[in-house]
């Protein structure tokens, strides 16, 4: 395909700049555990769970007779308590950043319910901060991803058009925001969304993680 020419680039956050895959688990054996309903794990609700709480679908049939609202409500907490304990950063992912920085402007859109000193805090230990000029969360934004908001926020701070910008994520959700927004858009599988889920959003790439994309921008 021929090079995408950019000025500014929105990556996702989980799945995508750092790994927290296991959090997931232990968020559900956690919520298992606090609501008292479940022994054992089943292996499809690790990724299930969190796959339709990106696209704002119900989990209700996934939990039986368990209470969704106090089921999501430590199921959350669990999540960001771990994902701030065990995320660790994607293979090369900085040096990655940095080749990227001096493309374009980076910016860092989670649909992470924390602030975005949460956020800063846990990039630092990586010493990946830096590397973004601007970082939204779901809490900075009244209508988190896949609505574009929180993009065309970041595109007006960043002073760019929306189709001067790439979202680069590994959900569906990343991939909708960016198409709503009048972005190019580019999925990576390095998260828990197929090559088949991620194709059935149409993004102008697909790439096994973030380590290639710089081989398709100019």
């Amino acid at each position: 395909m021929r090079k995408l020419k950019v000025k500014a680039i929105f990556f996702d956050l989980d799945g995508t700049i750092v790994d927290s895959k296991e959090a997931y688990l232990i968020a559900l054996k956690t919520a298992w555990a606090k609501t008292g309903k479940q022994k054992s794990i089943d292996v499809e609700l690790v990724t299930e769970i969190p796959k339709r709480l990106e696209q704002s679908l119900p989990i209700n049939d996934l939990l039986k007779d368990i209470d969704a609202k106090k089921f999501l409500q430590e199921y959350l907490k669990a999540y960001y308590q771990a994902t701030a304990m065990i995320a660790k950063p994607m293979p090369d992912i900085s040096d990655i950043l940095r080749m990227l920085s001096n493309k374009a402007k980076l910016a860092l859109i989670t649909m992470r319910y924390v602030t975005k000193e949460k956020v800063i805090e846990e990039l630092m230990k990586f010493d990946l901060a830096k590397y973004f000029q601007q970082i939204i969360t779901a809490l900075g934004t009244d209508d988190p991803k896949p609505s574009p908001e929180a993009l065309i926020k970041c595109a007006k701070l960043l002073e760019v058009r929306m189709d001067e910008c790439v979202v680069v994520g590994d959900s569906v959700a990343d991939i909708r925001a960016g198409k709503n927004g009048g972005a190019r858009t580019v999925g990576v599988l390095s998260g828990i969304f197929s090559r088949q889920e991620l194709e059935r959003e149409n993004p102008d790439l697909i790439i096994e993680s973030v380590k290639e994309l710089p081989d398709y921008l100019e």
